[in-house]
């Protein structure tokens, strides 16, 4: 039988509310998917990139506390996922035609005010909230 999403430790109600906007149910899933590509199905899903969000479910998925990672680990998976970040941002967005610019022209669209409201959403390049700790159980 298929566990949810919040059965890898650390990963709460709010988490597992992004990975099924992301198409993503069970924590087999995510498993299956590996870090890496489990964040950049949030990503390209809406879900804004979160440094701590991304190392918190690297941890959760090898059984770690959300707060075990330091030094030059931490540093490692900062490059993976700054690597992650940069490739989703480059990426059209879903539905968009071959060969359609990546999100990286509408956020910068965005940032100066160039697509009316109504059409403008979060952007890569605003802060955010970590979708993985707000709401989420303690670990």
């Amino acid at each position: 039988m298929p566990r949810p999403v919040t059965a890898i430790p650390n990963l709460g109600p709010a988490a597992a509310a992004a990975f099924a906007r992301a198409g993503i149910t069970t924590a087999e899933e995510v498993i299956a998917l590996g870090p890496d590509a489990a964040y950049r199905r949030l990503l390209m899903s809406g879900t804004p990139p979160h440094f701590i969000g991304y190392y918190v479910l690297v941890m959760g998925l090898q059984g770690r506390p959300w707060n075990d990672c330091r030094g030059a680990e931490k540093a490692a998976l900062r490059a993976r996922f700054d690597a992650i970040r940069a490739e989703a941002a480059a990426a059209p967005a879903p539905g968009a035609p071959d060969g359609a610019p990546g999100r990286a022209l509408e956020a910068a669209l965005d940032q100066i005010g160039l697509r009316p409201a109504a059409t403008a959403r979060r952007t890569f390049a605003e802060p955010s909230r970590n979708v993985f700790t707000s709401g989420s159980r303690d670990p």
